[in-house]
């Protein structure tokens, strides 16, 4: 199977940029008081793309069979930051109780976002902080 490796990987990198796009439209949108990106169509998009994504990482663990999560520091925390992306995204797409908060969360899990991208780009736990620290 590590022949499609490319093929998966370029698909997981697409469904991640498409991923965060649209979080990044939605969570606009939500912001301005627009009530569309919690429509049913849009949220049902949201999740076949998420499935899509995490579907071309599982496959991406089964190709490199040798190199499992754990043991490569930067993908574990690459997991550690989607689950608290996830839970700063839905906070501020639908739980926060005012603007203000919906705000905070929302540019909370874009930075979120940011860094597990630079985490993925540098193959490294500390991303973008890797270059600040050395």
């Amino acid at each position: 199977m590590i022949e499609f490796y490319p093929q998966i990987k370029a698909a997981h990198v697409g469904l991640v940029m498409l991923s965060g796009a649209l979080f990044a439209l939605r969570g606009a949108f939500v912001l301005a008081g627009m009530r569309w990106p919690l429509s049913l169509p849009v949220k049902w998009a949201s999740y076949t793309i998420d499935t899509a994504l995490l579907t071309a990482a599982l496959m991406l663990l089964t190709v490199l069979h040798g190199t499992g999560m754990f043991a490569n520091g930067w993908l574990t925390v690459k997991v550690i930051l989607l689950v608290a992306y996830i839970v700063l995204g839905v906070f501020a797409l639908t739980r926060a109780r005012t603007l203000g908060g919906r705000v905070v969360f929302y540019l909370g899990a874009l930075a979120t976002y940011g860094t597990m991208y630079t985490i993925a780009r540098a193959h490294h736990p500390l991303g973008w902080l890797q270059q600040v620290l050395s």
